[in-house]
């Protein structure tokens, strides 16, 4: 967290940053500081974060959640509590209330293994991958107020949210943002306010309207199998529910008469 400060400050008009992929191969970027405070600056209004809100982060400052997280509170100026970065979620004792928890999946169970603190935490924000619905059914069971974030790297965060308890999981642009899809269905970010203006992902979407969707899985992961077009992503999240104690994925088989098969694989 210091040294990501001391970038903050520093005259360079950009942050190095990461990206994972969801654009096209990973790399290296900069990223401008003036839209990461546009991106800041809206998820601090969606939250209502303000100078007397408290934040804290399980999450390593070298990646963009993390590194979004510290400007959230410069802009807020309000608290940041740096966390151990692990997948164990350690709050201090004396912490009486946290605004906004930020998570990625594999730190979930830990959340629910300590449901005392949902009354603490006013909003969970989960990125990274997609929660499963098992862990979002057992999150709203628990207390949890959580959101499911689409974004990437590129745009600085999130440019989308969708409630946990939402069986539909339809993300909802923030503020400035629209949506498009081209041919293929393949969502493209909107965002005038931002350098980028339009940035094409390989995302594939069922576009609801030009500020929501609902989202498919990628398009370079697509089974095409007698010209019907199934999703990894989707059938896993059925599978999910009888095979949650199971490590198992969806992937694509040869099929002599229909091109591609699905092939479910469990250990």
């Amino acid at each position: 967290l210091t040294d990501f400060i001391a970038q903050w400050h520093s005259d360079s008009p950009y942050i190095a940053a990461h990206t994972s992929g969801s654009t096209g191969k990973p790399k290296d970027i900069n990223l401008l500081k003036s839209d990461m405070r546009l991106s800041a600056r809206a998820t601090n209004a969606f939250f209502g974060i303000g100078s007397e809100s408290v934040l804290a982060s399980p999450l390593s400052f070298d990646y963009i959640a993390g590194k979004m997280m510290a400007v959230r509170a410069i802009e807020a100026a309000c608290s940041l509590i740096e966390l151990p970065v692990s997948n164990e979620i350690e709050i201090p004792a004396d912490v009486s209330r946290i605004d906004l928890l930020p998570v990625v999946p594999s730190q979930i169970d830990s959340l629910l293994r300590q449901p005392e603190h949902a009354r603490r935490i006013s909003a969970v924000l989960i990125g990274g991958a997609a929660p499963s619905a098992e862990q979002c059914r057992r999150l709203n069971n628990a207390g949890y107020n959580a959101y499911i974030s689409y974004g990437m790297t590129e745009t600085c965060s999130h440019v989308a949210l969708a409630r946990a308890d939402d069986p539909g999981r339809t993300f909802r642009a923030m503020p400035g943002i629209s949506f498009e899809t081209d041919a293929d269905g393949r969502l493209a970010v909107i965002a005038p306010a931002f350098s980028f203006g339009r940035l094409q992902t390989n995302d594939i979407v069922e576009l609801k309207d030009s500020t929501s969707f609902r989202w498919r899985g990628r398009a370079d992961g697509v089974i095409n199998s007698g010209g019907i077009k199934l999703f990894p992503e989707e059938l896993e999240a059925l599978y999910s529910s009888v095979l949650s104690n199971r490590p198992f994925y969806v992937c694509a088989t040869p099929h002599p008469q229909w091109g591609q098969a699905a092939m479910l694989v469990i250990e």
